[in-house]
């Protein structure tokens, strides 16, 4: 019996939760342990609550039933899924607190292990990887291998990044046979930006600047860029993996203004720099080539403030200490 099987032996009801701005994997976890349940233990309540997510994941079968307010109700199960910490669950944490059971299925190396039970599995590839491994195979149909494929393609940039493994692949080509459009899944949700995501990713890169002799680059939108192109978080995907490819480039950096003077910041690193290291040092977290996190002051400071982390760790590795 796994660790998820038997968090839901005798369990009526189940409130799904995941990170705020929800993401590929955000959803394709969520969702597909929600259409697990429909089919599996159709005789538990189970509902997800999530902040709106982008269209372009429509597709996924209860993506519309996504709560995205929250209410009064009371579960017995709370599961938190790709969420490495209880503020990433944003208001709808409150479903956890209320829960007298609590389960959190993860893959973030930094995982604060705030659940009663934390499967959290730092080597799998997406938080889709590690909730698969916890399914009766058996039981996985179309629509659940639809949403856990969504989520491992984006975590792993179309299996390109290095949290890629055999065991992945091994998994994503379970999902392939359920008959999933594989094609249009990474075309549609991955790669396809509308005419106004083009133009913003253009404005990005093309403001982009490199520093430390190269070995970093960075881009920032504030507030009035996004409202002048009239976006939001959500359309700026790809900007930090484009920014991450640029030759000689070790470190990439993105930020958008969020509120006055704070941006949510987005580090991608290639083969030196530990990133998770460095967004937790600044309260949040994420992977060793992939984190995240907020941070207040111009951009001018934030910059600054990220630099002397990142030129440490490459430093480091110059002198041949890592």
């Amino acid at each position: 019996m796994t660790v998820l099987e038997q968090a839901l032996e005798g369990t009526k009801s189940v409130a799904i939760l995941g990170h705020v701005r929800p993401d590929g994997d955000c959803l394709g976890s969520t969702l597909g342990l929600y259409n697990y349940l429909l089919a599996s233990y159709p005789d538990i309540q189970a509902a997800v609550y999530l902040e709106e997510a982008s269209s372009k994941f429509a597709y996924l079968k209860g993506y519309d039933e996504i709560h995205h307010e929250t209410d009064d109700k009371e579960y017995e199960l709370c599961i938190c899924l790709d969420s490495s910490d209880e503020e990433r669950l944003g208001d709808f944490n409150v479903y956890l607190k209320r829960a007298k059971k609590s389960l959190c299925i993860d893959h973030h190396v930094t995982n604060t292990r705030y659940c009663q039970v934390n499967l959290v599995a730092a080597d799998a590839s997406s938080a889709s990887e590690v909730l698969f491994e916890q399914l009766n195979p058996d039981n996985v149909d179309k629509n659940v291998a639809e949403c856990l494929y969504t989520g491992i393609v984006h975590d792993t940039g179309v299996f390109k990044y290095s949290c890629t493994s055999a065991k992945t692949m091994e998994i994503a080509g379970f999902l392939m046979g359920k008959g999933v459009d594989f094609g249009s899944i990474i075309d549609n949700s991955f790669y396809k930006k509308t005419y106004v995501q083009n133009q913003i990713m253009g404005r990005a890169l093309l403001e982009s600047i490199t520093f430390l002799d190269g070995k970093a680059i960075f881009s920032a939108l504030r507030q009035s860029d996004l409202d002048f192109y009239g976006v939001t978080g959500k359309d700026l995907d790809g900007i930090i993996d484009q920014l991450r490819l640029t030759e000689g480039v070790e470190v990439a950096i993105f930020l958008y203004e969020t509120g006055p003077q704070q941006y949510k910041v987005s580090l991608r690193s290639q083969k030196i720099v530990d990133v998770s290291q460095v967004a937790f040092y600044f309260g949040g977290g994420g992977h060793v080539r992939a984190a995240g996190c907020t941070m207040s002051g111009s951009i001018h400071d934030v910059i600054n403030n990220l630099s002397l982390h990142i030129a440490k760790q490459l430093d480091a590795a110059a002198a041949g200490e890592v």
